[in-house]
């Protein structure tokens, strides 16, 4: 019955036009037929839905009621064609993946270039890479943009862009840290989880520096969390607040001289951001035209 629209449509129109006559003119078929179609449905269903008056019709309890979901349906299939239009015409909304720095520091400012590249909307959904690359797998997202390598079989992965990470405060730092410094500081740490953590993590290791030692205000999870905490950081304390960022992420606020930031002594701590799509994909026109816009970025 419901897969059978065209019977629920005649009877819309019969109660839009309030009588059998004018809805046989405006669906263009006898009169005949649309007695014929109510009649089909009011057989399917075992009740009575339309009442002929004098005046024109009157919808009984269960008609109201099929009206009702005969409306909602209406709404859907109507929904549906635009989509399906959509598909027809190639628009579409490009879902990308991103990880919190690349998503809510590099990305955003190229995003209108992108949707004039491809000449389709752009979504951006924001989560820890290793989120990202499930959701890619699940097929929910297009693309991903990860800064760290959670490698999958199934994945195809590029190297990007290069990052750096770096100590930052709000406060003058010294051009470059020692590991008297670092435990000279307060600090907010990133949760065990962050692939940041794990970088910065084996850095101290390599400068004889254990950061369990370190004074911790409190740890935190995304690079956003960390960059709004240390920006309200107490610029009076007694100890300068401190944290780890990618140096995306804070470029602008420490060309403004909001923010400080300073790399280990000797010691630098790069990692590479990669962009990643399904292996079914790699001819896909859109993914490539995607793929080759990323490239082009001076980031």
């Amino acid at each position: 019955m419901l897969k059978d629209f065209a019977k629920l449509h005649t009877f819309m129109v019969v109660v839009k036009e309030k009588s059998f006559s004018k809805a046989s003119a405006k669906l263009g078929i006898s009169q005949p037929a649309v007695t014929q179609q109510i009649k089909f449905i009011e057989e399917y269903l075992d009740t009575k839905i339309v009442e002929r008056k004098k005046n024109g019709i009157k919808l009984t309890k269960e008609g109201e009621d099929l009206h009702k979901i005969a409306q909602r349906l209406e709404k859907a299939i109507t929904s549906s064609e635009r989509d399906l239009l959509k598909i027809i015409n190639k628009e579409f909304t490009f879902v990308i993946g991103a990880s919190n720095a690349i998503g809510n520091y590099v990305l955003p400012q190229h995003i209108p270039k992108l949707k004039d590249a491809i000449q389709n909307d752009i979504y951006v959904k924001v989560e820890n890479s290793e989120l990202i690359i499930s959701l890619l797998e699940d097929k929910q997202i297009d693309l991903a943009l990860i800064e760290s390598p959670i490698f999958r079989d199934n994945i195809i992965y590029r190297e990007w862009v290069e990052d750096e990470l770096v100590i930052f405060s709000n406060k003058q730092l010294p051009r470059s840290l020692t590991a008297k410094d670092l435990k000279s500081f307060q600090w907010y740490c990133r949760d065990e989880q962050s692939h940041t953590k794990k970088l910065m993590s084996e850095a101290f290791d390599e400068i004889g520096v254990d950061c369990r030692s370190f004074d911790v205000l409190g740890v935190l999870s995304g690079t956003t969390a960390v960059k709004e905490a240390v920006i309200r950081a107490d610029q009076n304390s007694e100890k300068q607040v401190v944290s780890v960022i990618s140096t995306h992420a804070i470029s602008e606020d420490v060309k403004n001289g909001t923010l400080f930031c300073a790399p280990l002594k000797n010691k630098t701590v790069k990692r590479k951001f990669y962009i990643a799509y399904s292996k079914d994909r790699k001819h896909d026109a859109f993914i490539e035209n995607v793929v080759n816009f990323l490239f082009q970025l001076k980031v």
